[in-house]
């Protein structure tokens, strides 16, 4: 298991591959195992959003912590 600290601020969105994102994404989505080694940051944290959304995982608080400053960069408020 890879240990990578959860992206709760947009400038470490920011800073991740959205390809590799996407591609964790879709496997967290299918309820995919947690990547090993052989996979980065970005993967990673698609994969933590795709488990989410799947409904194989609840949200945890660094996720609502990330949404909260989406909506508010998004929104003004």
């Amino acid at each position: 298991m890879p240990e990578f600290a959860p992206v709760t601020t947009i400038a470490d969105l920011d800073m991740l591959d959205g390809d590799e994102m996407t591609d964790g994404y879709l496997a967290g989505y299918r309820d995919a195992p947690e990547p090993g080694s052989d996979r980065g940051r970005s993967y990673w944290h698609g994969w933590r959003n795709g488990r989410m959304d799947g409904g194989h995982a609840a949200k945890d608080d660094a996720q609502a912590q990330l949404a909260r400053a989406v909506y508010v960069q998004l929104n003004g408020h």
